[in-house]
């Protein structure tokens, strides 16, 4: 095995032995890798406080193409310590990890690499993690192969008189094609669009109202059910956070 620098995030962490661990390490250059970090459940391991989840930096390991890499140490470049110690956001993150790890598996892009990162550093600088985690949930359905229809009318192609956004007709209806879904407001159907074209790194504003957001995020959640057979316990998680915030 050789040693080698790579840039990556901590998705996922579970015990190993006694006192080590195996870390989930999306990275920008080999993707998703298996990493030991051997005895850093140890008070005194150099490795303890990063190894873990949502830690994100040049990451040294011995690195194994098939197998698990070994890890040495890790140059941190950002712990996320504000989205960490804060519920709403940890929440966020936590869901964002996890379904970033059944993304890579079924697509393995180098983008998604860049969009998770992007995503997590914006909210740690304080946007609404909600909109942020409703865009990176927009743009991964194209690399689940289930992208919806917000350019025209995914019944008939139209561009034009589109009335609703639908889970169940597949994203945009028009007025001619429009029979049981309900009318959706223009501001949610501009909005979307905006959502899945909006480039993360680049954002410095969010002004989306709380009923635009709830309505987009009422699409995505009834999207995902419908077409991706994705269902991870840390969307639940974010459910009773809310539940317990209102």
């Amino acid at each position: 095995m050789k040693i080698e620098t790579l840039e990556g995030i901590i998705l996922s962490e579970t015990n190993y032995s006694e006192s080590s661990k195996i870390l989930n390490v999306l990275t920008k250059e080999y993707g998703l890798i298996g990493v030991i970090s051997k005895g850093c459940r140890n008070i005194k391991s150099k490795l303890r406080s990063v190894s873990r989840k949502l830690i994100y930096g040049n990451i040294h390991v011995y690195y194994k193409k098939d197998g698990l890499s070994i890890l040495i140490s890790v140059d941190v470049i950002n712990s996320f310590p504000k989205t960490s110690t804060d519920l709403e956001k940890i929440s966020y993150a936590s869901y964002l990890l996890d379904l970033t790890k059944q993304v890579i598996r079924q697509n393995d892009s180098s983008e998604i690499y860049n969009l998770l990162k992007d995503t997590l550093l914006k909210i740690e600088e304080g946007f609404s993690p909600l909109i942020l985690t409703n865009i990176l949930e927009l743009k991964f359905l194209d690399y689940l192969g289930v992208r919806p229809n917000i350019d025209n009318c995914g019944i008939c192609g139209n561009t034009k008189n589109i009335v609703s956004l639908s889970a169940d007709s597949g994203g945009y209806v028009c007025l001619n094609c429009q029979t049981n879904e309900p009318k959706t407001s223009e501001k949610v159907i501009k909005m979307i669009r905006m959502y899945y074209y909006v480039e993360i790194k680049n954002i410095t504003k969010l002004d989306v109202s709380e009923e635009v957001s709830k309505a987009i995020n009422k699409f995505l959640d009834d999207y995902y059910d419908r077409y991706t057979g994705l269902y991870l316990k840390t969307k639940n998680f974010i459910k009773q956070v809310q539940k317990i915030s209102a």
